[in-house]
């Protein structure tokens, strides 16, 4: 550094932001899940259902190996762009330029997706967009340290929250109707890119000097990446808390559509999906934003990431013993009031254990592994206990008992209320 105080973009944020850099942050983020879960929900086992027959693999395998294979790049995306824009120097500040070529980058991983002609197609289309679209997210999250105070934390980490479920639901329904696999994969596109406009035309981030930026070092690049829990423990405890409850989550959504039509046998599981999503979706919006914002005037973290946790559990292991579609509906319901409190204080807690104002870019990648993570695990752990060791009751009763965990393990975080 050049002087003994610290250059704009690396102080501790105290003015608070406005609702006009929230709503565009918002938009973008939704915009960003857009382009994921159209292909999760819907877009990708439809194409795992086609590809299947000539590929020697069941539906249920071959999307395994889809996702499974785009989560590894995922997780690995988010911390090094995550790094990299920590350490931008450009114009129009850290954070934006790579907003920009994810976004696009992932536009066109989703076109190259819609004109996938068989299974390696496909990975490669997906494995891309994983890795372009986390550029895009990287620059998103670390936004939100870099220029909003703590106890405001909450209440954006809900707005966004908010349209991150926004976008799970549109991406879904853009899927459903959009009249066919490529035209679901074109329309995701579309809006990904339309989504992110508003942030990036009306809004600038914090630039960094080079004069402030540190020395590289291939080697010291490289060794940033490892975040010892034994020196920040409580990084530790509140990355595994996200991954199990994360881990349970993934559990419960990445056969959903084939457990509508194999297990409730409902005469369109598409559109039951979308059903279900959108009954998570009402409950979770009511309650993201409200979450947050009570958390940050309590000022405490912990209680709301506990009992969010256990409602989670208990509405998963519904999906267990009362399988049914009205149990189906009520689950979701369920999930969706937890699911919304932990979304936004979970994030808010997770901004509030960053080790250091340089590295929020890549420290938040650290932690957004346990939201890829889970994404790898997940197919690994379901795919057998589907197809061998019980079918669904017992992959969610197996969900219940991963969420419950995480959600007690937040109390051992100690710098946090």
């Amino acid at each position: 550094m050049t002087t003994g105080r610290a250059p704009a973009a690396l102080a501790e944020p105290a003015e608070p932001v406005g609702r006009g850099w929230t709503a565009a942050l918002a938009l973008a983020n939704g915009a960003i899940w857009v382009g994921w879960f159209g292909p999760l929900q819907i877009l990708l086992a439809a194409q795992a259902r086609d590809f299947a027959p000539g590929s020697g693999m069941s539906k249920e395998t071959l999307l395994a190996w889809v996702t499974g294979a785009g989560a590894v790049v995922s997780l690995l995306a988010n911390p090094l762009f995550g790094a990299l824009s920590d350490r931008t120097t450009a114009r129009r500040g850290r954070r934006v330029p790579w907003l920009v070529a994810g976004t696009a980058g992932g536009a066109l991983s989703l076109l190259l997706l819609a004109g996938a002609g068989g299974p390696w197609t496909m990975t490669l289309g997906w494995c891309l967009a994983q890795l372009t679209l986390n550029a895009a997210f990287a620059a998103v999250t670390a936004a939100v340290p870099d220029r909003v105070p703590r106890l405001q934390r909450g209440a954006v980490g809900g707005w966004l929250g908010a349209a991150q479920i926004l976008g799970v639901v549109a991406g879904t329904g853009l899927a459903a109707a959009a009249g066919g696999i490529g035209a679901g994969y074109a329309a995701c596109a579309v809006c990904a890119v339309a989504g992110v406009l508003p942030y990036v035309l009306c809004h600038e981030d914090q630039r960094l000097a080079r004069e402030d930026r540190p020395p590289w070092s291939a080697r010291a690049f490289l060794a940033g990446f490892r975040l010892s829990p034994r020196r920040y423990p409580d990084l530790g405890w509140a990355w595994l808390t996200r991954f199990l409850i994360n881990l349970s989550n993934s559990l419960v959504l990445l056969y959903l559509l084939y457990y509508l039509r194999d297990r409730l046998h409902r005469p369109d599981p598409e559109q039951g999906v979308l059903v279900l999503t959108a009954v998570n979706s009402l409950t979770l919006v009511a309650t993201v934003v409200a979450g947050g914002i009570w958390s940050d005037r309590t000022g405490r973290r912990k209680p709301f990431v506990l009992w969010s946790g256990v409602l989670m559990a208990v509405a998963t292991a519904a999906l267990a013993g009362w399988q049914t579609w009205p149990g189906a509906i009520v689950a979701a319901a369920v999930l969706g009031v937890g699911f919304g409190v932990f979304t936004s204080v979970d994030f808010a807690l997770m901004t509030d254990v960053l080790p250091a104002a340089l590295d929020r870019g890549k420290d938040l990648g650290v932690i957004n592994v346990a939201n890829a993570l889970p994404q790898v695990a997940a197919p690994a752990l379901a795919a057998p206990v589907v197809t061998h060791l019980g079918g669904y009751r017992v992959l969610y009763l197996a969900a219940a008992a991963i969420g419950l965990g995480g959600a007690l393990l937040v109390g051992r975080i100690r710098g946090v209320d």
